[in-house]
């Protein structure tokens, strides 16, 4: 269905950009502005989020085929750097919902001494990881780890944009930090504080979630309980990119 839409869309464009761009620029305008006059303010302000959202999600379907099915965040954020600078040669590093691999890729070019193991389980997202050239210190393998990891000794556990998709998780990260008995938990999650209009889109009601599928995303307050309360320590903590940045360590590894 979304992909049929997506080739209907790139059809109308075609005779829709015929017409000259100040006029449709003062035809969007004009359908955002009527769409906002409402007698209650709140109703306007609700009714321009939601059509941001799906401005938003219009321009990461964009994004993706700019990046050629890698988002160009990866590369103009430059979190993958945050990861690699703190990953040792011939470490064992195991990036626990990888997605697509991007960041199991470049810690593997970084580190071509270590093992890189990426796991997930959405198998289309893997199999496209798996698409990609990849090195031979990386490897790919589907799986839940809310319920077990590949077994191994692992030295550092990546979780990049992957708790917010958790409701447990305190309990996940007593269980990950059990079953793979990693040193250090290099982590990233959205902030809430990232736009004040997070905290306007709450006070009105609507959903301020970057993506339908996240259980909280954090304020730092509650990233610090949460890691707290899973027997974890800070060694770092960033917010950049309306993100959280977090060196984490288990408390036996900060003696």
């Amino acid at each position: 269905m979304r992909k049929g839409l997506l080739i209907l869309a790139n059809f109308l464009a075609f005779f829709w950009q015929l017409l000259p761009n100040r006029v449709r620029l003062a035809f969007f305008s004009g359908m955002l502005i009527l769409e906002s006059r409402h007698r209650s303010s709140s109703v306007g302000l609700t009714r321009l989020m939601s059509l941001r959202d799906k401005i938003d999600w219009i321009i990461n379907e964009r994004a993706m085929v700019y990046g050629k099915g890698e988002h160009p965040k990866h590369r103009l954020t430059d979190y993958h750097q945050f990861f690699i600078d703190r990953i040792k040669q011939a470490e064992s590093v195991l990036d626990v919902g990888c997605g697509y691999g991007a960041v199991s890729r470049s810690i593997a070019r970084a580190h071509p001494d270590s093992n890189v193991v990426g796991i997930d389980h959405d198998s289309t997202r893997l199999a496209k990881a798996r698409d990609f050239e990849n090195l031979s210190n990386l490897k790919f393998v589907y799986g839940d780890a809310t319920r077990e990891v590949p077994a191994g000794d692992w030295d550092v556990v990546i979780l990049s944009n992957v708790l917010e998709h958790i409701d447990e998780r305190v309990i996940f990260l007593k269980a990950l930090s059990l079953n793979t008995r990693a040193k250090r938990y290099l982590i990233r999650v959205p902030m809430f504080e990232r736009n004040w209009q997070m905290a306007l889109r709450r006070e009105l009601g609507i959903d301020f979630r970057s993506d339908l599928d996240h259980r909280i995303e954090h304020t730092t307050r509650e990233f610090r309980e949460e890691i707290f309360q899973s027997g974890l320590d800070f060694v770092e903590m960033q917010t950049l990119w309306g993100e959280i940045w977090a060196d984490c360590r288990s408390k036996e590894h900060m003696r």
